[in-house]
């Protein structure tokens, strides 16, 4: 059996929009591996003149070419594809010569008439002759209407394995058009399909295979179909019977589970989960803060607020410091408001207990140096290099990096209000940002057990001359933006700070929501330390303030 070369790979199609799936081969047909459309070759001067391939869009099989006679298609055994002769026998699936080459033929049938052959070359190249609008399922008209189980593959050569492999005895078909076109091709056949008690779907097991599954149950009696699954490595049946698996074969079809779509989990599944001890809070620096929480968990989102230049981003990054030296976990830092260098200081100063972006104050290189490498060295610490604003995708992006590609625990992003500032990129409300932005993040932490720690800010008090810098008592209804935020967040915690008040650097940790809990209400006093540049509770900053004042 000759076979051609391809001599032009990887060219626009001429039928369809793809740019590089088209190839040309050296007996001067073409193929789109995209909209499988077969360009034959030239006609020579005693063949019949070359029949030109409809293009995409245009009705397949409108112009006829003529089908190869019955009595011209031989039965063979398939060696390579371990496919006996009586099995090719039984779907009429032979081998005949075609303008001088030898095809392999699968027969096409309308209401029990044969009307279309799909045709296989030696390289792959699949065209069809005859009309292929409304074509029944392949191997349709073997079977009858009405039964106990059905299978369905995505091509010929895996319903012909598959019959096979179950000894002949159950209904196998396969869809014409492949993946693509499987669920349009089931759904002309609904009513015959659907005459079966049980349909397995048998499509192969890539991303195509998939979807395809996805679409199909669409068009079916829902809780009918069933899906085989395939062994670990192997993609569709007939690998599987070259192997000699053909007990896997009948094993993925006599096992197949119920398709189930994603997000449904019968209860009997659950028996673990609950018999699982919770996994414990991981503590905070603030002690009743951490109480009424019982600490932070893997897989929440807490959201931290206050009024402007009341201490967000230093009782933030306090969290985040506490998490990556006491703790022992890895933390990233989105701090969208503050230079890098900025940020880096905190973490080394807070270390120090000295406000390094300030002043050093008499700090030897060695001493810094000793704690950059216990804090932002450690190799447990990442931050994102960027300022201001930034496109929403782009950074859920980076976020998702930073948790899935590096490994990190913790996630401080500060804060959310700058990350939908530039609205100009999408034309939509701040509200619908945030929703998305909300959704997003509480998807990512669920999906990968990250603990995400979130600033956001709070709307203006309307008609009230209190002000959240006068010590004004901070609700959820405060949050700006979106109501998604008290409600998406497991954890709402604010500070609340009276700044022109008798004691400026002392404010109160009031927790706002516990969805774990339900406990909320005041919490710690934290203070201010100007000297450290720590925000701790009360009685922690007065013994640092005391000791700095210790003549050592």
């Amino acid at each position: 059996m000759g076979e051609s070369e391809v001599t032009e790979p990887h060219q626009a199609c001429p039928h369809c929009s793809s740019s590089d799936a088209y190839a040309s081969y050296s007996d001067g047909h073409g193929y789109c591996f995209s909209c499988k459309v077969y360009d034959p070759p030239p006609a020579g001067p005693s063949e019949e003149p070359k029949q030109v391939q409809q293009k995409k869009g245009a009705k397949r099989g409108s112009k006829n070419k003529s089908l190869i006679p019955s009595n011209e298609v031989e039965y063979h055994p398939l060696q390579k594809r371990k496919l006996t002769k009586q099995t090719c026998a039984k779907y009429g699936y032979g081998i005949a010569d075609y303008k001088g080459q030898k095809v392999q033929v699968a027969p096409y049938y309308k209401k029990g008439k044969l009307v279309a052959q799909h045709l296989r070359y030696p390289d792959k190249a699949m065209p069809w002759l005859g009309p292929t609008e409304g074509l029944e399922l392949f191997g349709q008209h073997l079977w009858p209407y009405r039964g106990k189980r059905l299978v369905i593959t995505e091509g010929e050569i895996d319903a012909l394995s598959i019959y096979q492999s179950l000894g002949g005895k159950w209904p196998v078909v396969s869809v014409p058009s492949g993946a693509d076109g499987a669920a349009k091709a089931i759904q002309a056949q609904s009513q015959w399909v659907d005459s079966y008690e049980e349909v397995v779907l048998a499509f192969d097991g890539d991303e195509k295979g998939k979807k395809a599954v996805d679409e199909v149950v669409e068009v079916l009696t829902p809780g009918k179909v069933k899906v085989f699954a395939y062994p670990g490595g192997y993609k569709d049946a007939n690998e599987l019977l070259q192997d000699g698996m053909a007990k896997a074969v009948v094993d993925g079809v006599f096992k197949a589970q119920t398709y189930r779509p994603d997000g449904i989990v019968p209860g009997t599944e659950l028996r673990n989960e609950v018999l699982t001890d919770p996994e414990p809070g991981i503590s905070i620096p603030y002690p009743v803060a951490s109480q009424k929480l019982m600490g932070l968990r893997r897989g929440e989102l807490t959201m931290v607020t206050a009024g402007s230049g009341i201490g967000k981003s230093t009782w933030v990054h306090e969290l985040g410091y506490d998490l990556l030296v006491n703790k022992g976990y890895t933390v990233g830092v989105m701090a969208l408001e503050e230079m890098k260098r900025i940020t880096a200081k905190r973490y080394v100063g807070i270390h120090l207990n000295t406000p390094l972006a300030m002043s050093r104050g008499n700090l030897t290189d060695e001493q810094i140096n000793k704690a950059f490498d216990e804090t932002v060295g450690s190799n447990r610490f990442y931050l994102y290099d960027h300022w201001g604003s930034t496109n929403l995708d782009h950074l859920m992006s980076k976020l998702r990096y930073m948790v899935v590609g590096l490994g990190t625990d913790v996630i401080i992003l500060d804060h959310v209000s700058i990350v939908v500032s530039g609205l100009d990129e999408l034309q939509e409300s701040e509200r619908k940002l945030i929703d998305k932005l909300m959704t997003q993040l509480s998807t990512l932490v669920e999906s990968t057990g990250a603990i995400l720690i979130a600033v956001v800010h709070l709307k203006r008090p309307p008609g009230e001359s209190k002000s959240y810098n006068e010590g004004k008592e901070v609700s959820l209804s405060s949050l700006r933006g979106s109501g998604s935020l008290e409600q998406l967040s497991h954890n709402v915690l604010a500070l609340e700070r009276d700044q022109q008040g008798d004691n400026p650097d002392q404010a109160t940790v009031r927790v706002l929501k516990c969805r774990m809990t339900g406990n909320t209400g005041v919490a710690d006093t934290v203070v201010y330390n100007r000297n450290t540049g720590r925000l701790l509770p009360a009685d922690t900053a007065e013994f640092q303030q005391s000791a700095e004042n210790d003549d050592f």
